[in-house]
């Protein structure tokens, strides 16, 4: 169903309420997603992206009964992703010649996916397509957050459409910022920026600043995923100006893994040391193997510690210890402070692996670490206790 935005523009989206794993198996979705798709009749008519290929047969079916597709002149394509243009083949069998406005690079990324020579019209920043008495202004936004994005901002309407920008993946029928649980929002805003848009902030804070050098007045904001921005719309915006500044709340996070519980009992004493140091902090373990990846990486980004702990197996470390190092490398997250602890029997390599892993991807490794073996005793968790102090006073 059609949700109404002001006289000229449509939501012809999907909201997906089953979505539990997003790209592949690589993100977590607990509270679903959309994909949003936006209708713009004025004197012109133009689509504002597709949704993902499994409901390209239901879009199409909808999009009719909204409008007769070859009423549609444009189609804009923000973003070539495939949850974004899923339904381009089976919208372009019905109205073939209809042009695809895009960048350079989204030509590339649909041509790829799709094997297919659309009309395509290439677009750069600054370009207008007329719709009659209103214009769309392109806006190329590289790496936010393919090579191929761009924002499409609607004149008269005073409307930013997004894509991946701003987004979350959050389903709701109540399809606005100001009638949906802010909790829950933020949440999943911050997460869709931590796990996918981190990498790229240096970008997101030079085109935030583009935007607004702009001037242009913004009364919504349209991302392609979840809650559309319409009170206080410049809200998100500006959340995003603190999280691409190495951002970090006052916070030390655990991520460990452990096999007969001996790194866990180790990274308890510690963050009771580190209590004990510092009332003020927040503490929040997480046990690797069991907790849902991508909310460890979103706690990571927003704290301003990390203590890291895995027994030593193979003269390495648990598989999900060094999945999440990866990860964390890949993300590049900036200016927080680490350690490794662990327990051990035999050798005891796996602090070093961790401090290296941590170093690489990019933390300030204030310490050694702690290497206990075999399963603490008193005094060992006495230990612990005072290298969480220890800690606690390098993260001041």
């Amino acid at each position: 169903m059609a949700i109404k935005l002001n006289n000229s523009v449509r939501w012809v989206g999907k909201i997906d309420w089953e979505l539990r794993r997003f790209h592949g198996e690589e993100l977590s979705t607990h509270h679903g997603s959309s994909y949003n798709s936006y209708l713009v009749q004025d004197q012109k008519t133009v689509l504002i992206d597709t949704v993902w290929g499994p409901f390209a047969q239901e879009f199409v079916n909808d999009l009719k009964r909204e409008i007769d597709l070859h009423q549609i002149d444009y189609i804009v394509a923000n973003h070539g992703e495939p949850d974004h243009s899923g339904a381009l083949p089976l919208l372009m069998h019905e109205i073939p010649g209809t042009p695809i406005y895009c960048t350079a690079n989204a030509v590339k990324s649909l041509k790829g996916q799709y094997h297919a020579d659309w009309n395509f019209k290439v677009v750069k920043t600054g370009e207008r397509l007329s719709l009659g008495t209103k214009d769309l202004i392109f806006i190329e936004a590289p790496m936010l957050h393919w090579p191929d994005t761009m924002f499409s901002y609607l004149t008269e309407d005073n409307i930013l459409f997004s894509n991946d920008g701003f987004g979350q993946h959050y389903a709701s029928h109540q399809m606005f910022n100001d009638l949906v649980n802010q909790e829950e929002l933020y949440y999943e805003a911050m997460k869709y920026y931590a796990n996918i848009l981190t990498p790229f902030s240096k970008m997101v804070t030079k085109k935030i600043a583009e935007i607004l050098a702009l001037n242009l007045p913004l009364e919504m904001i349209c991302p392609s995923h979840g809650i559309i921005w319409r009170q206080n719309p410049l809200q998100i915006v500006e959340r995003y100006q603190k999280w691409a500044q190495d951002y970090q709340e006052n916070q030390i996070t655990f991520v460990y893994d452990t096999m007969w519980n001996s790194t866990r009992r180790m990274a308890e004493a510690i963050a009771e040391g580190i209590k004990q140091a510092d009332r003020q902090v927040e503490v929040k373990l997480f046990n690797s193997a069991r907790a849902d990846k991508n909310d460890i990486l979103t706690e990571v980004f927003r704290s301003k510690a990390v203590l890291v702990g895995s027994p030593t197996v193979n003269k390495g470390v648990l598989s999900s210890i060094g999945s999440f190092l990866e990860e964390i490398k890949g993300l590049s997250f900036k200016n927080k402070k680490a350690a490794a602890f662990g327990a051990y029997g035999w050798s005891g390599e796996s602090m070093a692996t961790i401090s290296k892993g941590l170093s690489e991807a990019g933390f300030n490794v204030v310490s050694d670490g702690l290497r206990l073996l075999w399963n603490p005793d008193a005094e060992s968790l006495a230990r612990c206790a005072d290298f969480g102090k220890e800690f606690a006073a390098s993260c001041l």
